[in-house]
């Protein structure tokens, strides 16, 4: 709920500084992952090139920002992640790749979107909860991942964009900033509740990727579990609950008018 409220609040933001439709806005803020909003967004009728650019911005943003200000404050914890496997298992992978495809597919079947993302997760997650581990990941075949997910995001980007960059730009750095303060208050009030380390659940309520704060979270051994879980949970509910929103509260506008 917090994360829809604040990407509600930033495409706010983003459509009253940069003069955008309502909703370019909300889907270039809703802190889901880049590629994923990309697609909802094209759904239904967001400008694709500015929402592609403005979740890579704020993936860029949080992953210079928040670590550098980790950093500084010495921000370190004694967590250090023990991962149930290190060794890559041709077999294993291999098993590992078909059963998430298998996910996938069945997911992209029943018109789910993002259905390649949310299929694999609902696989591997609970192989990795019931300690079943196939094979590790190996490092390349994550790059070759990313690296086709930039390919994917940049092919969107059209030259009308360019040239109304500038203040598109400004407006979205403005509600990323925004974004990650209010997260950050947010992290800390859950941590005080909780009774847990504040610097872990900043990490894990920031706007960023999974794969990335997961990354910092495990080199500054600061829970990464727990921060994995909370970026799961929470990229899960925005694919799943933002499109759902969108046309229920676009119903109302129209019935409104």
């Amino acid at each position: 709920m917090f994360a829809l409220a604040l990407g509600y609040f930033c495409g706010y933001l983003v459509a009253r500084l940069a003069g955008i439709d309502r909703t370019t806005a909300v889907f270039a803020s809703v802190p889901g992952g880049a590629a994923e909003m990309s697609v909802l967004g094209e759904r239904y009728g967001a400008r694709v090139d500015e929402v592609a650019a403005a979740q890579s911005l704020r993936l860029m943003l949080v992953v210079v920002v928040i670590p550098w200000v980790f950093a500084a404050l010495n921000a370190h914890g004694s967590d250090a992640f023990q991962p149930g496997t290190t060794e890559v298992d041709g077999i294993g992978l291999a098993a590992l790749l078909a059963c998430t495809l298998a996910g996938g597919l069945v997911l992209q079947r029943l018109g789910v979107a993002n259905a390649f993302v949310l299929g694999a997760l609902a696989v591997a997650i609970p192989l990795t909860v019931a300690e079943v581990n196939l094979s590790a990941v190996p490092r390349w075949l994550t790059n070759a991942a990313q690296l086709l997910l930039g390919c994917a995001l940049g092919a969107r980007f059209e030259r009308s964009f360019l040239r109304r960059a500038p203040r598109f730009v400004a407006a979205v750095v403005v509600s990323i900033g925004a974004a990650m303060a209010l997260s950050a208050v947010f992290g800390v009030a859950v941590a005080a509740a909780a009774g847990l380390h504040p610097a872990t659940l900043v990490l894990a309520t920031a706007p960023g990727g999974i794969a990335e704060m997961s990354i910092t979270a495990k080199v500054l051994e600061l829970g990464v579990p727990l921060v994995t879980a909370f970026h799961v949970t929470r990229v899960v509910l925005l694919l799943t609950c933002t499109a759902p929103l969108f046309a229920w509260l676009r119903r109302r506008r129209r019935r409104a008018r």
